[in-house]
């Protein structure tokens, strides 16, 4: 089979011939035992692709289970809205709420059972993160290694501390290295890239490369149709490189893709780099043999900068970029997650003095900054802490309405740009920053990451006037007014619009429709046309159901229209 032979092929230049040759024979059998239940590849992609992002723990309530709760919830408003949920780690863990795995194979008590997971699966897609770069060191995995127990024996990643990591792309102001004290008595200095108690697993042992094949299966297994390949970008080290973006891992990448290939056709890998774009983009690899997704890390803080600004030109130019050849790719655009907001990916596209700019508003709206350590030693903005929503309040504006329609139209720029869209909860619930519970937990990132009790939240959903009800039920209805336009299809052609610098204008389109979507990104009236020839003098918008003349497109502050028209 020509598929296995490119598997052996991967594995070899990963490892060279001898021990490519016993890697292939410890995957194979893997392989072979896999029940092919995911059935034959689909169509990647289609406008209908929009994924809710969440923790299985975001909505609770007295005596049921979080994810049982999270189930009921989304049946009842996001049944037709969402195709894809993306339940974050929902495994058991010991730190960065989840990101620290203990057992990569159990889930998490607290939040329900395999049997609450797999009950999402007759209303939803599903979307798990695969964290392959560390493994928690409250882990069997972890004890066995400190015990030097076959076959976690050489699971980590030992370094002299003496030797000169000084080229290693830190994601953190934390040390890179963190001692540990074995069984026997020896001292170890083991890799940590994210902290203390995420160990860094060692892909060169063939035995953990055979563990973490077995579970990424194990999600096809139990219904995951996008695998979110966390931190990849940092899976591979060699002394002496910046431990990024290695060929190693590419090849890995190339290996977890052609397994899937073989086994689960329309299983979908999304590669996660908080990263510069160019490197981003580097994951699609050739279009057909890496991620078929990839984040799309520039927009989050760029399409703030841009509102920030009030001005479109740096958004204008970074867009025309995202012409993606292969029809097999397209990217996960977003601007809220479970993190923050990182600015890393702006390097190259705004000067230093504009990211301090963002990092100063950020600390204005009572958010925080985190910072990386650079190879001088120096320090520099990492991630911006805050809610999306929050990030878009100005406070130098009376008007608090214009607060929830800042937000509104930033999101409905996300949502018109080649790609899926992805939500996250807490952005289309409304929520504010959760400074109480950084104040619990002393870390940055709990900002965007509330506990909500259901029977708090159903009222302020339910009541019009509320924050949180104001936004929800527009965003739902611009998100099922979106799925049903071909034009959104995330292949569609696409041209930015060269307008004003005061908004944002982007043309979608498909062989039946055109989407001409042009949205004020100030807090000022603006007057705008359509720059191109042959559209019609009028338009209507899907929002609104109203005609627009496109020779005098009168826009309020903040408004945004999509004025579609049939192609004829």
């Amino acid at each position: 089979m020509k598929e296995i032979d490119e598997v052996k092929q991967i594995l070899n230049n990963i490892y060279g011939d001898k021990k490519g040759k016993s890697a292939f024979e410890r995957i194979l059998p893997i392989i072979q035992s896999f029940d092919k239940k995911a059935g034959e590849k689909k169509e990647y992609f289609s406008q209908e692709d929009i994924i809710l992002i969440t923790y299985g723990d975001s909505l609770n309530q007295n005596g049921i289970c979080p994810l049982n709760t999270l189930h009921q919830f989304a049946v009842k408003y996001f049944k037709n809205t969402f195709s894809t949920i993306h339940i974050l780690p929902f495994f058991p863990f010991s730190s960065d709420d989840g990101f620290s795995v203990i057992d990569f194979s159990k889930v998490d008590p607290l939040l329900g059972t395999w049997g609450d997971i797999n009950a999402f699966r007759s209303d939803f897609r599903l979307m798990f993160d695969y964290v392959l770069n560390h493994v928690s060191a409250k882990s069997q995995w972890f004890e066995n290694y400190l015990e030097e127990k076959d076959p976690e024996k050489h699971l980590a990643i030992e370094a002299n501390p003496a030797a000169d990591l000084s080229d290693v792309t830190r994601p953190r102001a934390l040390p890179l290295l963190t001692e540990y004290t074995k069984k026997s008595g020896n001292k170890v200095h083991v890799w940590t890239t994210f902290s203390a108690d995420q160990i860094d697993l060692n892909f060169k042992s063939l035995a953990v490369l055979e563990k973490m094949i077995s579970v990424l299966l194990y999600y096809v297994e139990q219904g995951a149709t996008i695998l979110r390949l966390d931190a990849i970008a940092y899976l591979w080290k060699e002394i002496g490189t910046s431990c990024i973006h290695l060929p190693q891992t590419h090849m890995m990448v190339k290996l977890f893709r052609k397994i899937l290939d073989i086994v689960a056709p329309s299983v979908l890998i999304l590669t996660e780099t908080n990263v510069p774009h160019e490197e981003n983009i580097s994951y699609f690899g050739n279009g057909r043999d890496e991620a078929q997704m990839v984040y799309n890390f520039t927009l989050p803080p760029l399409l703030f900068y841009t509102f920030v600004k009030q001005n479109s030109n740096v958004l204008f130019d970074w867009a025309k970029s995202l012409e993606i050849s292969s029809k097999s790719n397209t990217f996960f655009n977003f601007t809220a997650s479970h993190d923050g907001i990182g600015v890393r990916p702006l390097e190259g596209v705004l000067p230093r003095s504009e990211i301090a700019t963002l990092a100063e508003m950020v600390r204005k709206n009572e958010g925080n900054v985190s910072y990386k350590r650079n190879p001088d030693g120096t320090q520099s903005p990492y991630e911006l802490n805050i809610t999306y929503i929050d990030a878009m309040e100005d406070k130098r504006d009376a008007d608090k309405k214009n607060h929830i329609k800042r937000f509104l139209a930033c999101q409905a720029i996300q949502y018109v740009l080649p790609g899926v869209p992805a939500t996250y909860i807490h952005s289309i619930l409304g929520s504010r920053n959760w400074t109480a519970g950084v104040r619990q937990t002393k870390r940055y990132r709990t900002i965007n990451r509330e506990k909500l009790q259901i029977d708090t939240l159903l009222p302020q959903l339910k009541y019009p006037g509320t924050f949180r009800s104001q936004i929800f039920y527009p965003y739902l209805d611009m998100i099922k007014i979106r799925k049903n336009q071909p034009a959104f299809h995330p292949k569609a052609g696409f041209k930015v619009l060269d307008i004003n610098s005061k908004v944002f204008g982007i043309l979608r389109f498909c062989d039946d429709q055109q989407v001409y979507s042009v949205t004020n990104i100030s807090s000022e009236p603006v007057t705008v046309s359509l720059p191109e020839k042959a559209v019609p003098s009028f338009l209507t918008d899907l929002i609104t159901g109203e005609r627009f003349n496109t020779q005098l497109l009168n826009l309020t502050p903040y408004q945004y229209v999509w004025l579609s028209s049939p192609v004829m």
